[in-house]
Protein backbone atom coordinates (compact mmCIF):
# COMPACT_ATOMS: atom_id res chain seq x y z
CA UNK A 1 0.00 0.00 0.00
CA UNK A 2 2.94 2.23 0.11
CA UNK A 3 3.25 3.07 -3.40
CA UNK A 4 -0.28 4.80 -2.72
CA UNK A 5 0.91 7.06 -0.39
CA UNK A 6 2.35 10.86 -2.12
CA UNK A 7 5.31 11.80 -0.62
CA UNK A 8 6.06 15.37 -1.27
CA UNK A 9 9.67 17.02 -0.78
CA UNK A 10 9.16 20.52 -0.72
CA UNK A 11 11.66 23.47 0.01
CA UNK A 12 14.14 22.11 3.20
CA UNK A 13 14.63 23.35 5.87
CA UNK A 14 17.08 26.21 7.30
CA UNK A 15 18.57 23.37 9.15
CA UNK A 16 20.58 25.10 12.31
CA UNK A 17 22.27 21.45 13.18
CA UNK A 18 22.42 19.52 10.37
CA UNK A 19 23.55 15.91 11.14
CA UNK A 20 23.43 12.69 10.23
CA UNK A 21 20.48 10.68 11.29
CA UNK A 22 22.06 7.66 13.03
CA UNK A 23 20.10 4.07 13.20
CA UNK A 24 19.11 5.03 16.26
CA UNK A 25 15.55 7.00 17.62
CA UNK A 26 12.78 5.84 15.92
CA UNK A 27 14.30 2.94 14.41
CA UNK A 28 15.53 1.65 17.81
CA UNK A 29 11.72 1.36 18.95
CA UNK A 30 11.91 -2.58 19.37
CA UNK A 31 11.83 -2.95 15.66
CA UNK A 32 13.25 -0.95 12.53
CA UNK A 33 10.81 1.39 11.16
CA UNK A 34 10.96 -0.58 7.97
CA UNK A 35 9.90 -3.59 10.18
CA UNK A 36 7.43 -2.05 12.15
CA UNK A 37 5.49 0.51 9.61
CA UNK A 38 2.81 -0.99 7.90
CA UNK A 39 3.86 0.19 4.78
CA UNK A 40 7.02 -1.45 4.08
CA UNK A 41 8.67 0.50 1.31
CA UNK A 42 7.42 3.55 2.07
CA UNK A 43 9.61 5.57 -0.53
CA UNK A 44 11.33 9.11 -0.06
CA UNK A 45 11.95 11.28 -3.24
CA UNK A 46 14.68 14.00 -3.77
CA UNK A 47 14.14 17.59 -2.19
CA UNK A 48 13.49 20.87 -4.22
CA UNK A 49 16.21 22.91 -1.87
CA UNK A 50 19.97 23.03 -0.95
CA UNK A 51 19.87 23.25 3.22
CA UNK A 52 18.99 19.77 4.66
CA UNK A 53 16.58 19.17 7.31
CA UNK A 54 17.19 18.63 10.82
CA UNK A 55 18.18 14.93 10.61
CA UNK A 56 19.58 14.65 14.29
CA UNK A 57 18.89 10.76 16.15
CA UNK A 58 14.51 11.93 16.74
CA UNK A 59 14.63 10.75 20.36
CA UNK A 60 16.83 14.13 20.83
CA UNK A 61 18.65 14.63 24.20
CA UNK A 62 16.51 17.44 25.94
CA UNK A 63 13.09 17.35 27.43
CA UNK A 64 10.07 18.71 25.52
CA UNK A 65 9.31 22.19 26.64
CA UNK A 66 6.99 23.07 24.30
CA UNK A 67 3.74 24.16 25.40
CA UNK A 68 0.90 21.82 24.99
CA UNK A 69 -2.03 23.52 23.37
CA UNK A 70 -5.72 21.89 24.71
CA UNK A 71 -8.73 22.74 24.10
CA UNK A 72 -9.55 25.29 26.74
CA UNK A 73 -6.58 26.93 25.24
CA UNK A 74 -7.86 27.87 21.48
CA UNK A 75 -8.96 30.77 21.04
CA UNK A 76 -10.93 30.71 17.82
CA UNK A 77 -13.56 28.05 16.78
CA UNK A 78 -11.35 25.42 14.64
CA UNK A 79 -8.47 26.84 14.77
CA UNK A 80 -4.91 26.71 16.46
CA UNK A 81 -2.67 23.53 17.00
CA UNK A 82 -3.45 20.30 19.72
CA UNK A 83 -1.42 17.48 20.36
CA UNK A 84 -1.57 14.14 19.18
CA UNK A 85 -0.29 10.98 21.12
CA UNK A 86 -0.84 7.80 20.31
CA UNK A 87 -4.86 7.00 21.49
CA UNK A 88 -5.74 10.30 20.22
CA UNK A 89 -3.87 9.55 16.69
CA UNK A 90 -6.10 6.18 16.48
CA UNK A 91 -9.40 7.61 17.21
CA UNK A 92 -9.14 10.87 15.28
CA UNK A 93 -6.28 10.21 12.72
CA UNK A 94 -6.16 6.26 11.51
CA UNK A 95 -6.50 3.32 13.49
CA UNK A 96 -3.65 1.22 12.14
CA UNK A 97 -4.03 -1.51 14.61
CA UNK A 98 -7.45 -2.22 13.34
CA UNK A 99 -6.63 -1.76 9.67
CA UNK A 100 -2.95 -1.78 9.47
CA UNK A 101 -2.35 -2.45 5.67
CA UNK A 102 -5.53 -0.08 4.76
CA UNK A 103 -5.23 3.68 4.87
CA UNK A 104 -8.94 5.02 6.61
CA UNK A 105 -8.51 8.57 7.62
CA UNK A 106 -11.06 9.06 10.95
CA UNK A 107 -10.95 12.92 10.75
CA UNK A 108 -13.92 15.09 10.17
CA UNK A 109 -11.81 17.65 7.80
CA UNK A 110 -9.05 17.55 6.44
CA UNK A 111 -5.64 17.94 8.74
CA UNK A 112 -1.90 18.34 8.72
CA UNK A 113 0.22 16.77 11.14
CA UNK A 114 3.19 18.66 12.39
CA UNK A 115 6.33 15.80 13.47
CA UNK A 116 8.71 17.94 15.54
CA UNK A 117 10.98 17.36 18.59
CA UNK A 118 12.37 20.31 20.83
CA UNK A 119 15.51 20.27 19.99
CA UNK A 120 14.88 20.92 16.31
CA UNK A 121 15.67 24.71 15.06
CA UNK A 122 13.19 23.95 12.19
CA UNK A 123 10.89 23.19 14.20
CA UNK A 124 10.68 25.87 15.92
CA UNK A 125 10.75 28.21 13.29
CA UNK A 126 7.87 26.53 11.56
CA UNK A 127 5.74 26.16 14.84
CA UNK A 128 4.06 29.32 15.07
CA UNK A 129 3.90 30.51 11.49
CA UNK A 130 1.90 27.03 11.24
CA UNK A 131 -0.27 28.06 14.01
CA UNK A 132 -0.57 31.24 12.38
CA UNK A 133 -1.88 29.68 9.26
CA UNK A 134 -4.29 27.24 11.53
CA UNK A 135 -6.21 30.69 12.62
CA UNK A 136 -6.35 31.43 8.58
CA UNK A 137 -7.94 28.08 7.99
CA UNK A 138 -9.89 27.57 11.07
CA UNK A 139 -13.11 25.55 10.89
CA UNK A 140 -11.79 23.65 7.19
CA UNK A 141 -9.10 21.68 8.27
CA UNK A 142 -7.42 20.46 11.39
CA UNK A 143 -3.70 21.17 12.84
CA UNK A 144 -2.26 18.79 15.05
CA UNK A 145 1.62 18.15 16.29
CA UNK A 146 3.47 14.93 17.21
CA UNK A 147 6.04 15.21 19.66
CA UNK A 148 8.78 12.17 18.00
CA UNK A 149 10.54 12.39 21.24
CA UNK A 150 7.77 11.03 22.88
CA UNK A 151 5.67 9.24 19.77
CA UNK A 152 8.57 7.05 18.42
CA UNK A 153 5.89 4.54 16.94
CA UNK A 154 4.26 7.12 14.87
CA UNK A 155 6.69 8.26 13.39
CA UNK A 156 8.20 5.20 12.66
CA UNK A 157 4.66 4.29 10.88
CA UNK A 158 5.33 7.33 8.44
CA UNK A 159 9.74 6.46 8.02
CA UNK A 160 10.15 10.01 9.28
CA UNK A 161 13.76 10.60 9.05
CA UNK A 162 13.85 14.58 9.41
CA UNK A 163 12.23 17.01 10.75
CA UNK A 164 10.33 19.22 10.72
CA UNK A 165 7.53 16.65 8.48
CA UNK A 166 4.24 17.40 8.01
CA UNK A 167 2.10 15.19 6.81
CA UNK A 168 -1.30 16.39 4.55
CA UNK A 169 -4.43 14.49 4.72
CA UNK A 170 -7.45 15.24 2.87
CA UNK A 171 -10.95 14.44 3.48
CA UNK A 172 -10.26 11.53 0.90
CA UNK A 173 -7.44 9.62 -0.47
CA UNK A 174 -4.01 9.15 0.63
CA UNK A 175 -2.00 11.49 2.50
CA UNK A 176 1.37 13.33 1.32
CA UNK A 177 4.44 14.13 3.22
CA UNK A 178 5.93 17.05 3.07
CA UNK A 179 9.69 17.74 5.00
CA UNK A 180 11.85 20.71 5.95
CA UNK A 181 10.70 24.58 5.85
CA UNK A 182 11.33 27.13 3.20
CA UNK A 183 14.45 29.84 3.20
CA UNK A 184 12.48 32.56 5.06
CA UNK A 185 9.85 32.78 7.22
CA UNK A 186 7.10 34.38 4.58
CA UNK A 187 8.30 31.45 1.85
CA UNK A 188 7.03 28.98 4.87
CA UNK A 189 3.88 30.15 5.62
CA UNK A 190 3.15 30.51 1.52
CA UNK A 191 4.10 27.04 1.68
CA UNK A 192 1.76 26.01 3.77
CA UNK A 193 -0.70 27.96 2.83
CA UNK A 194 -0.27 26.56 -1.19
CA UNK A 195 -0.18 23.14 0.30
CA UNK A 196 -3.56 23.41 2.33
CA UNK A 197 -5.03 24.64 -0.89
CA UNK A 198 -3.97 22.40 -3.04
CA UNK A 199 -3.44 19.39 -0.93
CA UNK A 200 -6.48 19.69 1.61
CA UNK A 201 -8.95 21.72 -0.28
CA UNK A 202 -8.21 21.06 -3.56
CA UNK A 203 -8.27 24.34 -4.93
CA UNK A 204 -6.94 24.70 -8.37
Amino acid sequence: MAKSFIIILLSACLALVSGHCPAQGVQNNKQSSKESAPFPGFKSFPGTGTAPADKRDLTGTQANKNPILTDDTIKVAGGGTKMLGKADFLQKVWNYEVSPQQWKFLGEKPAIIDFYADWCGPCKIAAPILEEVSYEFAGQIDVYKIDTQREQELAALFSIRSIPAFLYIPKSGKPALSMGIARSKEDTRQMFVDNIKKLLLQEK
